[in-house]
C-alpha cells in the first residue's frame, strides 16, 4: 500500500508492502502532522514560533524540542559551524534537521509493528527497509537539477538513509553561516547516503552550506557517501558512492 499526502509543506509518501497496513499508514501521517504543528516556522501556533516570539520559557520547552535542538548543536559542532539553525535575525529554524529526525522516528514506529519492508519519503529525504512488494530492493532516483523530469542516478540504499539538499526546487534557502548574506551558487545539489535518514539529512544540509568543499567533507566523514552537482552540470561522487548504484 502506497499513499502520498501534502504535509509540512511538501509531499510525504509512505509505502508499506503489507496490503492491510492502512491503519499503520494513517498512524505515520498523524505523527508527521503532529511534528508539523510543533516545529513549523510557518505556523503562528507552533511551539517553535512561540519560542521565537519569546512566549515560552526554556523550562517549558517540550522534550521533542530539546532533543532536536541538542541534535542541531551537535551537528553545528561536528561541521565547524556550517550547520546552524540560528538565522541571521537570531530566530531558530530547525527545519534542516527536523525532517530527517521525523522520518527516522516514523520508520522506528513502522519497525516496531514487525513490518520489514517499507519506504518513507518527505521532500527528498528517504528511509527504506527491506524490499518492496515485488521483492526487489528499494531504489531512489537522483533528479537532474537542471531538468527535474530526468533521473541521472539510481541508488539502492539497502536500509541506509538518503537525503538531498539543493536550490533547484526551493531556491536559495540554505546559506553559509560563516558568510551571512552570500548565496551559494557554485553547486546546485548534494545527495548524501548515511547510516539512517537523520545522518544523511543533517550532513547534506551542512555539505551544501560548504559549497564546492562539501563533497570533500562527506568523503572524509566515516559512514557517509555523497554526490554533488555543480552549477556547470558537473557531478562529483565520493569514492564509495558507486557501491550504492549497483542493484
Amino acid at each position: 500500500m502506497r499513499e502520498t499526502r501534502i504535509l509540512m509543506g511538501m509531499p510525504v509518501t509512505v509505502d508499506i508492502g503489507d496490503t492491510s497496513s492502512g491503519a499503520l499508514i494513517d498512524t505515520v501521517f498523524a505523527y508527521f502532522e503532529r511534528i508539523d504543528r510543533r516545529f513549523s516556522t510557518y505556523r503562528a501556533d507552533s511551539e517553535i514560533s512561540a519560542i521565537n516570539r519569546g512566549d515560552v520559557p526554556v523550562k517549558n520547552w517540550s522534550d521533542e524540542m530539546m532533543e532536536v535542538l541538542a541534535l542541531a548543536e551537535q551537528t553545528r559542532n561536528e561541521t565547524d559551524g556550517y550547520f546552524d539553525i540560528r538565522k541571521p535575525d537570531g530566530s531558530l529554524d530547525p527545519s534542516g534537521i527536523v525532517k530527517g529526525w521525523a522520518i527516522r522516528n516514523a520508520a522506528a514506529t513502522v519497525r516496531r509493528t514487525g513490518v520489514n519492508g517499507f519506504f518513507i519519503e518527505a521532500g527528498g529525504d528517504i528511509q527504506s527497509c527491506g524490499r518492496n512488494a515485488s521483492g526487489l530492493d528499494w531504489s531512489v532516483g537522483i533528479r537532474n537539477p537542471f531538468n527535474t523530469d530526468e533521473i541521472i542516478k539510481i541508488l539502492y540504499p539497502r536500509g541506509r538513509g538518503v537525503a538531498t539538499s539543493g536550490t533547484y526546487i526551493r531556491g536559495q534557502h540554505i546559506y553559509n553561516p560563516h558568510e551571512a548574506g552570500d548565496t551559494i551558487t557554485d553547486i546546485v545539489s548534494v545527495t548524501v547516503v548515511g547510516s539512517d535518514v537523520l545522518e544523511a539529512d543533517r550532513f547534506a544540509t551542512a555539505a551544501f552550506a560548504m559549497g564546492r568543499n562539501g563533497i570533500f567533507f562527506i568523503e572524509q566523514t566515516p559512514g557517509l557517501e555523497g554526490y554533488v552537482v555543480d552549477s556547470n552540470g558537473r557531478a562529483t561522487p565520493t569514492s564509495g558512492f558507486g557501491a550504492f548504484c549497483r542493484s
